[in-house]
């Protein structure tokens, strides 16, 4: 099953950072956040990529290009005149990545619809690429399966300005709404299960997949919640993004289950 991951957006209230590069890209730990969230889905076993990319998409393209090099031993060997490389050992991980240049100012549903001819006609992840969370991505794909609807997102119970889900007993959406500055009620954290009907629910870059799709689907009652009640946290600021630095150099990031 493909990962698709939204990494195409300006970062605009992080901007003092992502000026010279897109939010996905931002470090934390020494790796950028688009990496920490790969790592976390790849625990679980997928390991095949598709990213949604804009906003300065040339910084991803060439981090992946370079990847091998960066993280392998190499000999340059320059003495026959010739340039030589020889690979001792890489420490890479076992991941195909798709990168797509999905346009500047597309919208999030936009973006989603430009990839896809890379998807295929199966069941896909999707999330964003600026949050990590420690989400049982297994049991979040049991539960998908098990439903049987078109579209499963990961709801938290936290006190932020995301978008709100209204979520009946059965878990079912039955309302998505934008947020309110005095909500305390579940949010959509992303981490995603989709169908490919999805995308007959998405018209073009201008679609913002968070309103008209995902409305559509919870009026219809084919979009569900998978209730996660552990660490979830997005990297909108700087301070969100010192948070996150810290767990890391602590070793209590609750997303790193990799050693």
């Amino acid at each position: 099953m493909k990962v698709v991951i939204l990494a195409g957006g300006f970062g605009t209230r992080i901007s003092e950072e992502s000026q010279f590069k897109p939010k996905p890209m931002l470090e934390i730990g020494g790796k950028p956040i688009l990496w920490h969230i790969m790592k976390e889905y790849a625990y679980y076993g997928f390991t095949e990529f598709v990213i949604c990319a804009g906003y300065k998409q040339h910084v991803i393209k060439e981090w992946f290009a370079d990847y091998f090099l960066h993280n392998s031993d190499i000999t340059f060997d320059f003495t026959s005149g010739k340039n030589d490389m020889i690979v001792h050992n890489q420490h890479c991980e076992p991941w195909k990545v798709t990168v797509v240049d999905t346009g500047l100012n597309t919208m999030t549903g936009g973006r989603i619809k430009r990839i896809k001819q890379y998807i295929g006609d199966e069941t896909f992840m999707m999330t964003y690429g600026d949050g990590v969370c420690d989400v049982d991505i297994k049991a979040l794909v049991d539960f998908h399966k098990a439903h049987g609807k078109i579209a499963t997102l990961t709801a938290v119970t936290m006190d932020q300005e995301k978008g709100v889900l209204d979520i009946g007993g059965d878990y079912a959406v039955k309302s998505f709404r934008e947020k309110n500055k005095n909500d305390s009620a579940p949010i959509n954290a992303g981490y995603m299960v989709l169908e490919p009907e999805i995308f007959d629910y998405i018209e073009g870059d201008d679609t913002v997949f968070e309103r008209a799709p995902l409305e559509s689907l919870a009026k219809e009652g084919q979009l569900m919640s998978f209730m996660h009640k552990g660490f979830w946290q997005c990297m909108d600021t700087k301070r969100e993004m010192e948070m996150l630095e810290k767990h890391l150099k602590k070793g209590t990031a609750p997303w790193k289950k990799w050693e």
